[in-house]
């Protein structure tokens, strides 16, 4: 699993004022969605394209538009719901599936409630979002879901990771053999003993919409 941590100046700057406790939920929601923007630039930098021949004011030329099949978009909720128009806005064509998932705060293990994805997903590049890359199982068990069902590629999109996430996401892909990459804003410090990454930024979903229900 290739690991990609952006290194710009507006990315650190976002980022601070996310993590800041004293942000209130409208800018939290701004600054994902702006982030996610800028996050998708390099997540979709190997999307898959074709040639297309086409006809400017001045004269013929061939550019490149999006292969198909079309490239699938899966906000994994609740919290990755947040981060979704800012990758439609890049890949405004691409189609949009949902995982759902939570965590439970004994076990710290994800079990899936609701999932609506094709049941077939041969030759299809999938991108995952969900803001934290904590112990690695959400993601983890989406990634699986999309394997299964036969994706040849996928990317992950989070806010933030914790070394314990990455080399658990490590350890489930490598040994599939379906390219996978992990694109982040930052990668924190470590996990605390209930789960949390530290630094990190608290509870995305709460911070997102208000209070779990």
């Amino acid at each position: 699993m290739d690991v990609i941590a952006l290194d710009h100046p507006l990315v650190s700057h976002k980022l601070t004022v996310l993590r800041d406790k004293r942000t209130d939920s409208p800018t939290f929601r701004r600054l994902v969605d702006q982030l996610v923007t800028l996050l998708a630039y390099e997540a979709t930098r190997k999307i898959r394209v074709e040639p297309v021949d086409i006809e400017t004011p001045v004269g013929p030329t061939t550019g490149v538009r999006l292969a198909a099949p079309k490239p699938l978009v899966v906000p994994i909720l609740r919290a990755g719901l947040g981060m979704l128009d800012g990758m439609t806005r890049i890949v405004p064509t691409a189609e949009v599936g949902f995982v759902g998932m939570v965590r439970d705060e004994k076990t710290l293990q994800p079990f899936t409630y609701a999932e609506r994805l094709p049941r077939d997903l041969s030759g299809r590049q999938c991108f995952v979002l969900d803001p934290m890359l904590a112990t690695g199982g959400s993601l983890g068990g989406t990634v699986q879901f999309l394997v299964d069902r036969g994706a040849t590629d996928i990317v992950c999109i989070c806010l933030l990771a914790a070394p314990e996430g990455i080399e658990h996401m490590r350890s489930l892909v490598d040994p599939v053999g379906v390219p996978t990459t992990l694109v982040v804003a930052a990668i924190d410090e470590k996990l605390n003993d209930v789960g949390y990454i530290v630094p990190g930024l608290g509870d995305a979903g709460d911070r997102l919409y208000g209070l779990a229900e």
